[in-house]
């Protein structure tokens, strides 16, 4: 059995290695073993390689998030799922070619959903809906603004604003991608830089209650500075690398929220059964079309570091996608 270990931390594309290893073998009482059909190369995947994340365990160490697994067996006391379902791991190490996890990991996905799609359901798609549900109180009418609109979470924000009756400025890098981003439901594009708020409050139609930024640095500040005055703005990532910076006017004078959004953390306040509600919603959203993210490309699992070298590319166009146990 094939697995991507890390030799050390450093440069993603140097630091990773296929290797063999023993098989997990059968799953125990209250267990699943399901074989990965697919895993996404995201932004925290190479932070976790390069050292950065917030997660450094020691070495050798698996990387993954996330991915889409198709059910090979399971332990006596596990009704949930059976052999052949399509399923995705609420735990990470998962770039791999097969797991062994506990039945309560493992969330059963309809398996119509087309596997390159369902790679991407564990991560993104309820970051998308949790920004939007949990953070502040979102009305229909309401506005929002986001930057890296045009990443994979930028892109689900969009749609499931819309979805909601909520209103979307976004702010991307270069305006080739306009068009693109207001066929998916943008209201308004913008590409970001000085006099960021002027410019905005020529765009929106009402006061912005929600500011999400994945970049820190200054960045994030020109994000609150559109914000209107008690408003909500939370961070997700840190592109940029650097550190979250505001205005203390904007949190002081006009009464801004600054908050952090970490998944794990927010789906971490819910039941199970309130979390596999929450994949529900959003597989059957996705199994209708409603919800998608291009993939670049798809590599097998011995190209790891090709695969992990093009997930780092600026203007990519797409997720990059491993394939351990044949091509998808």
């Amino acid at each position: 059995m094939k697995r991507i270990d890390l030799a050390a931390y450093g440069v993603p594309e140097q630091v990773v290695r296929c290797v063999d290893v023993p098989d997990p073998g059968p799953p125990d009482a209250g267990e699943v073993v399901f074989d990965v059909v697919a895993f996404p190369i995201n932004p925290a995947d190479i932070a976790f390689c390069t050292g950065s994340y917030r997660l450094r365990p020691p070495l050798p160490a698996t990387p993954g998030a996330e991915c889409l697994g198709r059910v090979v067996a399971t332990g006596a006391g596990v009704t949930h799922v059976k052999p052949g379902d399509h399923v995705i791991n609420l735990q990470r190490e998962n770039w791999v070619q097969r797991r062994r996890v506990r039945g309560d990991d493992v969330i059963a996905i309809p398996p119509a959903i087309p596997p390159r799609q369902a790679a991407m359901l564990r991560i993104n798609p309820p970051t998308a809906q949790l920004l939007l549900s949990d953070v502040t109180p979102m009305h229909p009418g309401d506005w929002l603004i986001q930057n890296v609109a045009n990443s994979a979470v930028g892109r689900l924000v969009i749609r499931l604003a819309k979805a909601q009756g909520l209103h979307t400025i976004n702010v991307v890098r270069r305006d080739s991608l306009f068009a693109e981003l207001q066929a998916l439901g943008a209201d308004h594009c913008i590409v970001d830089g000085p006099n960021l708020a002027e410019r905005v409050a020529a765009l929106a139609a009402a006061p912005i209650r929600l500011g999400i930024d994945a970049v820190c640095g200054p960045a994030l500040a020109r994000i609150a500075s559109c914000v209107a005055d008690g408003g909500a703005v939370v961070t997700y990532g840190a592109m940029s690398g650097g550190q979250p910076a505001i205005d203390r006017g904007d949190l002081m004078f006009r009464g801004l929220t600054l908050s952090g959004f970490m998944l794990g953390r927010f789906l971490g306040r819910r039941s199970l059964d309130e979390i596999r509600a929450i994949f529900a919603d959003l597989g059957q959203q996705m199994l209708a079309g409603k919800l998608d993210a291009p993939v670049a490309a798809v590599y097998p699992i011995e190209q790891i570091a090709e695969a992990v070298a093009h997930a780092q590319r600026e203007a990519k166009g797409g997720k990059i996608l491993v394939a351990p146990n044949g091509m998808i």
